[in-house]
């Protein structure tokens, strides 16, 4: 399993979901969905931030959109 957070530069939110994913320790990718918009939409992403779980085929598992430490404390359970 591994995580990835798709956000754009100077969202606040998704400052906030790195600082909490880091505090964690928790390894995540991040995808700068104004660079890559190919990412988004494969995604169907249309509001950031968004945290995705993915299992080792690179399939979507579980998500949360927004900053909501509740479901992203879910999230990270899928990882350990």
């Amino acid at each position: 399993m591994r995580l990835i957070k798709l956000e754009q530069p100077n969202c606040n939110p998704c400052k906030m979901v790195s600082h909490y994913l880091e505090q964690a320790d928790i390894h995540f990718k991040t995808v700068d969905v104004t660079q890559e918009p190919e990412v988004a939409a494969r995604f169907g992403v249309m509001g950031v931030p968004v945290t995705i779980v993915l299992n080792d085929q690179g399939e979507e598992v579980k998500r949360s959109v927004g900053f909501k430490p509740n479901e992203l404390d879910e999230l990270l359970k899928e990882l350990r």
